[in-house]
This record gives structure tokens, C-alpha cells and sequence, in this order.
């Protein structure tokens, strides 16, 4: 007995002293989807650059908007509408106001298979954006509804973000003087502003800002952060509410810094972003959440940055700031991520924009550098090896 006994105590050693050497696993092999390029065609009318800020896709439709910038450094407002996210469609857009009609479309959202969307055009004497909202109508033109100046702007703006569709209607997640806001409508028509409430505004517990949102299936959710006075950093936040008007915020425990992306997966909800040195996912199950796996962000000329999260079909895919080797990220329950080899570099600045959507086995990346604007798609299951 004593040579077996001997062998077992070699190999325990053997073990800790691998364990001890600090050797981490090997990198997962990245996957490599079949990314082809999407041609959009400049709308009817218009000639010049195309500048693309965002994407959605629900109900088998899916979206792109932006805007045609001209010769002479003009904006108009441009969408383009897909039902297989190969051949595209632009649709007519239809402008109520003078800024209307030079509105760059930002933000897209999309509720069973009709796109709002948000856009803003600086103007005024003080060079304030200038916001509205955009809603598909039934003859597929996307037509503007201007909004009261107060309603974004005022002397409390600070900024309008992104939008998201739901079975309550739409929800903008912003921020204003006071703090975080909301913006809801049940159709899409008339957005009520919701900010300076408990829970959003500035209070003891320091000043939040709110990036993202999206509906579930008990009302509403919005993620971010919050500043507390007296200390450095932030802490992840996220904020729940059933009707819109009232909202719960929570602060996530751990080494969570902000939350910049959110999206309903299934039965949970996943946000990704800023943990210690790089990023990390958070995942939602009613009320509860806890931390998931950790993704990229080391090293790139801008830590941190998430650009874009989205669901498919077989599990969920992010894009941050990196190379094209290193900005893609996959993972199929938020916990263990793998690397997507992307067609282009994803560079950080705030004169660049980069989209990402999702459904099914299909994958839409956009990326605007500022002068020139790519769009591609892949197809197909992504198993990580």
C-alpha cells in the first residue's frame, strides 16, 4: 500500500504546485461567424453620406436608423426596414417641424414589428439638442411627433437615450439636473416625462445616471449608476418599476461600477458592465441578482466601454471597445463568455457610434467611425468550442 499512497501524494503535489503556478486556462478559441456586408440604400431624394446610429429587431422585422448627411454637411433623417435583415428597404420619413426635418436618428426600439425611434437636432440660441420622438405608422412611413420644448429640453436637460418597446408601450431612459428620468408613452404619440421622483432623482445616496432600459414582464427596468458623494467611483444601480411612474432603485453589491447595457433574455435579464479592471455581466431573475461571467474590456483604449448588448436565439452577444479579434463577446447563459471575431475594429471615441441587434440565429453589427459607416450581419448558431 505504500507505493500507491506515495504515487497519490506525487500527484497532489504535482497538482498544487500547477494550481500555485499561476498558469490561468487557455483562452477560449474564438468564434468566427461568416459576416457579409449589408448594402443600405440611400434614400429617395437624398444623396451623400450615410451616418448610422442604431438598430432593432422584433416580430420578424428588423430596423436601422441614422441619417443622409449631404454635401454641405447637412442632416436628414433616414430608417431602413428589413424582413430577412438582407435586402433593405428606407423608409419615407415624415417630418412635423423644421428640426424635424434634420433630425439624426439615435436611438431605435421596436414593439411587435412597428420601429419608434429617437432624434435630435442642435439648434436654438444656445445649441441645445433639439428632441423627438418617431413612430411607424400603418402605411410604413416614419412620421416625427414634436414635443413640447420642456418635455426633453428646459433647463433640466441633460440628455434623451436610448428607447425600448414593450407590452405597456415605450419607455426613453435619460438623465436631467435632477438625476436619472424616464420618458413613457403607451403608444408612442405623447411621452410624459418622469424624473425629480424618489428613486431617480439625487438624493443621501448620491447622484445616478441611467443608460439603458428595457420592458419585463412586470412593467419596466432601467439600469446605470450612481455617484455617492464623499467617495470615489460608482456602484451599479438598477431600477424597476411597473407603470412608469414610480421606480425602485437597487444598488447591486459587489465590485460592480455601472450597468451600461440591458436586455430581456428569455426569462431573466442580463446588463453588462464596468467590474474591477474590465467588464462583467449581471443576470435578473424577478428581484434578484447576481453576478455572471466576465468579458473583455482589459486594455483597449478605452476600458469600460460596452457598445451594445443583444439576444438571440441562442444566447446573448456584446461589443465593446477593442480590436476586431477582441471586441465581440458571446456567452449562452451570461456566465461563461467566449470571443466572436468581428469583420471591423471597434474603436472608442465620442465621434464614433457602434449598434448591435439580434433575433433568432441572425446577428446585425453597425459601425460609424464618423466618416465612413459599415453594416453586417451573420447567420447561423454560434457554439463556443
Amino acid at each position: 500500500m505504500r507505493r500507491p499512497l506515495a504515487v497519490l501524494g506525487l500527484l497532489v503535489v504535482l497538482l498544487a504546485a500547477c494550481r500555485s503556478s499561476g498558469r490561468a486556462e487557455p483562452a477560449p478559441e474564438p468564434l468566427r461567424p461568416a459576416w457579409q456586408p449589408i448594402a443600405l440604400p440611400v434614400p429617395p431624394g437624398l444623396s451623400g453620406r450615410l451616418a448610422l446610429r442604431d438598430a432593432a429587431a422584433c416580430a420578424g422585422r428588423w430596423f436601422v436608423v441614422g441619417a443622409v448627411v449631404d454635401a454641405a454637411g447637412a442632416t436628414h433623417p433616414a430608417a431602413w426596414s428589413s424582413a430577412d435583415a438582407a435586402t433593405w428597404t428606407a423608409l419615407r420619413p415624415v417630418p412635423r417641424s423644421p428640426y424635424g426635418e434634420e433630425n439624426v436618428l439615435t436611438a431605435a426600439g421596436c414593439r411587435d414589428g412597428r420601429l419608434a425611434a429617437v432624434g435630435g437636432k442642435s439648434g436654438g440660441v444656445h445649441g441645445n439638442p433639439r428632441i423627438s420622438t418617431w413612430r411607424q405608422v400603418a402605411d410604413g412611413s416614419l412620421v416625427e411627433v414634436p414635443a413640447e420644448f420642456e418635455v426633453f429640453g428646459g433647463a433640466d436637460a441633460v440628455n434623451a437615450g436610448r428607447i425600448a418597446g414593450g407590452p405597456r408601450g415605450w419607455l426613453i431612459s435619460g438623465n436631467r439636473a435632477t438625476g436619472a428620468a424616464a420618458w413613457v408613452s403607451p403608444d408612442g404619440v405623447d411621452f410624459r416625462l418622469v424624473s425629480a421622483v424618489p428613486g431617480l432623482a439625487t438624493d443621501a445616496g448620491g447622484r445616478p445616471w441611467a443608460a439603458d432600459g428595457t420592458a419585463t414582464e412586470s412593467g419596466w427596468l432601467m439600469v446605470g449608476s450612481v455617484l455617492s458623494s464623499g467617495r470615489t467611483g460608482s456602484a451599479a444601480v438598477v431600477w424597476s418599476s411597473a407603470d412608469g411612474s414610480a421606480w425602485r432603485r437597487a444598488v447591486l453589491p459587489g465590485a460592480a461600477e455601472d450597468l451600461q447595457r440591458v436586455v430581456r433574455a428569455g426569462d431573466r435579464t442580463v446588463a453588462v458592465g464596468r467590474r474591477g479592471d474590465g467588464l462583467g455581466a449581471w443576470l435578473g431573475e424577478g428581484d434578484a441578482w447576481r453576478p455572471g461571467g466576465g468579458l473583455g474590456g482589459v486594455g483597449t483604449d478605452s476600458p469600460g466601454r460596452v457598445w451594445g448588448l443583444a439576444a438571440r436565439g441562442d444566447g446573448l452577444w456584446a461589443v465593446v471597445a477593442g480590436s476586431a479579434a477582441g471586441a465581440g463577446w458571446f456567452s449562452a447563459d451570461g456566465v461563461r463568455w467566449s470571443p466572436v471575431a468581428l469583420p471591423v475594429a471597434v474603436p472608442a471615441g465620442s465621434d464614433r457610434t457602434v449598434a448591435v441587434t439580434a433575433a433568432g440565429e441572425v446577428a446585425l453589427l453597425l459601425v460609424d467611425d464618423g466618416g465612413r459607416a459599415e453594416a453586417w450581419s451573420a447567420r447561423g448558431p454560434w457554439r463556443p468550442a
